[in-house]
């Protein structure tokens, strides 16, 4: 798609965004593939360089080996670094500031959406946020950096209050989506007039019923990403193009039409 249509486009998103009264934002790997995180699928995916059976929950308990295997990478920077969010968080932490945004739910584990100035609050991790860590003895949950500080002297660290095993708080294959976080996710998606999905192939279940659950409760779609998903024929607008390109220009549209 051209720049011009692009545009055009984007325009046409930041119309049905003034319309609408309820917003949710539904957000893919390709949101945060402009922050340098790749992502899972993709010819340079993160699984063409990982045996995804060695992320399944039960290798991960069964296996004092894996888990070593993993917490190395982790303190590595393997599997988390410094990134920081770019113009497509940006400019979804935009719309809650304008007071359009309902909520954001997410299939990534990256926390970007908090970094960019979205109320933790209104951020729905379907996957869970690799900036923590739970015990799955005692549920409780520490800050990844404090973890990843004592593997200096320990190889698989145990939670200081149960000694059960630490896990990353990232949901691995096997494991059932966080119950709270889908049944909110799925009744805001229910309450939306307009769901903007950003960066998602919309392959992954039951993440991806998020959207559907909007488009029968009467809400407009729009879809930005790059490649084709299943719902393109449903959305009210479709655009083809990079999530920090378009969604700057919707913002600044929105911000022209507005007054802001």
């Amino acid at each position: 798609m051209d720049r011009d249509n692009i545009d055009l486009q984007s325009e046409r998103i930041a119309d049905l965004i003034i319309a609408a009264r309820r917003i949710v934002v539904f957000t893919g790997a390709g949101i945060s593939t402009e922050s340098g995180i790749p992502d899972f699928r993709g010819k340079d995916g993160i699984w063409t360089k990982l045996d995804p059976e060695d992320f399944t929950i039960q290798r991960f308990v069964e296996r004092p080996e894996v888990r070593k295997m993993q917490w190395k990478m982790l303190a590595e920077g393997g599997m988390i670094k410094e990134i920081k969010p770019n113009d497509a968080h940006y400019a979804v932490a935009e719309l809650e500031k304008l007071g359009k945004l309902d909520c954001v739910v997410t299939q990534n584990i990256d926390n970007l959406h908090q970094a960019a100035g979205n109320s933790p609050e209104i951020v729905f991790e379907l996957h869970g946020n690799m900036q923590y860590v739970r015990c799955l003895g005692c549920q409780k949950r520490f800050p990844m950096a404090e973890i990843i500080a004592r593997l200096a002297v320990e190889d698989v660290p145990a939670c200081e209050h149960c000694k059960g095993i630490l896990k990353p708080d990232a949901v691995f294959f096997g494991e059932a989506l966080p119950e709270r976080v889908l049944s909110e996710a799925v009744k805001r998606a229910s309450q939306c007039d307009l769901c903007i999905v950003i960066g998602s192939t919309l392959l992954v279940y039951p993440a991806a019923y998020v959207p559907l659950y909007a488009r029968d409760a009467g809400a407009r779609i729009v879809i930005v990403n790059i490649g084709e998903t299943p719902m393109d024929a449903q959305a009210a607008v479709r655009v083809e193009g990079k999530a920090g390109d378009v969604m700057s220009r919707v913002m600044k549209h929105v911000k022209s039409k507005i007054g802001k």
